[in-house]
Order: C-alpha cells, then sequence, then structure tokens
C-alpha cells in the first residue's frame, strides 16, 4: 500500500518526498502540465508551479529544490526579465540547475541573464527534448538516474546528450593539449601555427573564412542539411571571421550561423563555453543581450589549422 505525506501541495506519496524537486515557473497552465509531465518522466517532483508574478515578488524563500524550471513563452519582457535575473541569483547560490524554454526571440535576452555553469536552453521544445534535459541534469548531479523502470525515453535521450558531450571533450582536448604534448592549447606538431614569423603570408582573411561558409551552406541547396550537421566548426568558423573583421556576434546570430535548430546551437554553445572555446560577455549598452567571442586557445587553434591548410596549399574546409 502506498503511504501518503501531506505538503504544501496537498497529499503526495511517500516515495515521492524523496525525489530530487523542481520549482516550475509558467504563465500558461498548458504549457506548465507539459513540464510536470516531463519533470515526471525525469524522475522529478514538482515541489510548486509558481506564476511569473508569484515568482518575481519572491523565489527565495523555497528551499530543497533542485531545479528551476521556466517557460517563458508570451512573458512580457519587463516580466521575464525580472524573473531571469531572480532565478540565476538563486541558481548561483544554491548551485542549483535551470532549464529555460524559450521563443527565438527571447533567446538573447535569456542568455544575458542567465549565465550559471547548470544552465540549459531550450527553443520550442518538443515532450521529449524537455524529458531529456530534465534527465540530464539530474543524471550530471547524482552520477545517474534512479528510476529505470520508467526512464526509457529518457535514458535514450540522455546518451545523446552524452554523445554531445563527448564530441566536445574530443575538440577541447585537440586544442587544450595533454601532459607537455600541447602549447598554449594548441597541438603542437609539425604542420602546425607557430607564431607569428611562421604566420607570415599565410593569415587567413575574413573573406576567406566567410567563402569556407558560403560553400558549407551551398550543400545544403543539393543535399540534405543533416547529413552535413556540424554546428561546432560552423559556429568556430563563424566567430573567427567574425573577430577577424572586429565584428560582435549576439547569441542569436550564432544559433543562426550553426544552421541546426536553436535548441541544438544552445546546447552546443553552452558546450564549448565549458570547454574553455567560447567567451561570453555583456553588451554594456543593453543588458538584454550577450556577445559570443572565441577564446584565446580556440582564436590560436583556429589560426594554426589556417595557417598550416594554406602552407601545405589546402583548400579550407
Amino acid at each position: 500500500m502506498t503511504n501518503f505525506i501531506t505538503s504544501p501541495q496537498g497529499a503526495v506519496p511517500s516515495y515521492a518526498m524523496s525525489m530530487p524537486q523542481a520549482l516550475v515557473i509558467a504563465e500558461s497552465s498548458h504549457a506548465g502540465d507539459a513540464t510536470l509531465e516531463a519533470l515526471e518522466l525525469a524522475g522529478f517532483r514538482a515541489r510548486a508551479r509558481l506564476s511569473f508574478a508569484d515568482a518575481a515578488r519572491d523565489l527565495s524563500s523555497y528551499d530543497g529544490i533542485d531545479l528551476i524550471v521556466i517557460e517563458a513563452a508570451g512573458v512580457p519582457e519587463a516580466m521575464l526579465d525580472v524573473v531571469l535575473a531572480r532565478a540565476d541569483t538563486v541558481a548561483i547560490e544554491r548551485s542549483l540547475g535551470v532549464v529555460a524554454m524559450i521563443l527565438p526571440e527571447q533567446i538573447d535576452a535569456a542568455a544575458s541573464q542567465l549565465t550559471g555553469p547548470r544552465v540549459q536552453f531550450l527553443c520550442d521544445p518538443s515532450a521529449s527534448e524537455r524529458a531529456s534535459a530534465f534527465a540530464f541534469l539530474r543524471w550530471k548531479e547524482r552520477g545517474a538516474l534512479n528510476d529505470a523502470a520508467r526512464d526509457t525515453e529518457s535514458l535514450r535521450l540522455q546518451r545523446l546528450n552524452e554523445e554531445v558531450a563527448r564530441i566536445a571533450d574530443t575538440l577541447a582536448r585537440l586544442t587544450r593539449g595533454e601532459e607537455g604534448e600541447r602549447r598554449a592549447g594548441v597541438r603542437d606538431s609539425g604542420l602546425s601555427y607557430r607564431g607569428p614569423e611562421d604566420a607570415k603570408g599565410f593569415e587567413p582573411s575574413a573573406q576567406e573564412i566567410r567563402a569556407v561558409i558560403r560553400s558549407r551552406r551551398l550543400r545544403g541547396q543539393f543535399f540534405s542539411g543533416e547529413l552535413f550537421a556540424d554546428p561546432a566548426w560552423d559556429m568556430l568558423l563563424d566567430l573567427f571571421a567574425a573577430q577577424l573583421e572586429h565584428r560582435q556576434v549576439s547569441v542569436s546570430s550564432l544559433c543562426i550561423a550553426a544552421a541546426v535548430p536553436p535548441t541544438t546551437a544552445l546546447r552546443w554553445i553552452g558546450t564549448l563555453h565549458e570547454a574553455g572555446l567560447f567567451e561570453r560577455h555583456a553588451d554594456p549598452s543593453d543588458r538584454r543581450r550577450a556577445y559570443i567571442a572565441l577564446s584565446e586557445k580556440a582564436l590560436e587553434g583556429m589560426r594554426s589549422y589556417a595557417g598550416a591548410a594554406k602552407r601545405a596549399g589546402l583548400s579550407l574546409v
């Protein structure tokens, strides 16, 4: 027989009290219901569901939560800014995960306000994308998903997230270096870029990098884009060209450059930021916008690759 415990949300099964708890902030009851279903699938219990007005008044009084979930669709800009800022403060102070479900036009605002290390952005997410994001955060925090009996779909989607992380880790190792084999975050091989003297005559121009990007996009006119999806490299190329042009790139613009769905692009931006390849800079004139740029080691890696390719008489790809 199932035992029940009385909580502020009413009587809940006793086993649910030991589950990780989520605080859901949603203006639409329909969106909130979809989130509650995904949380249950991922093994979370919804501690409470707040409107944005309630969340703007107080978030700090909710103790014992593990995750903050924000459904931003349809929320006025001013209210969204307040809630995102409060959620970010609470999440950083308590080391909580945050999953923000946003619309494409809210990408820059959300990315500028949510700055903590355990944030995931989902753009117009499906039910499986919601469950995957929740399950991944739970797995990352606790080392494993605890309820295998009902997590078949979540586990499958979690493995996809793990594969993304594995690929990003491989990319990071290629630029970071291990056990003294690489210098300053860039592999130091016979063909690698070695410094200003060796770079003379081999420095790429922004026009050359933009031509590579146009060539990559041209493939999509003849083949399915999914065949060549490579968001990490597409974003590295776009940021490399932008830095050669001394131009800043917003988060939303970088998502477009990735040529994949926004949720996928946002996940890759987070992964490459964690790998030390991307840096985020606030816009001093607009607090609702943030810029992404290559880190020093990523910039050196891109210059090294371009220089090595040109010295060898090869085309950039």
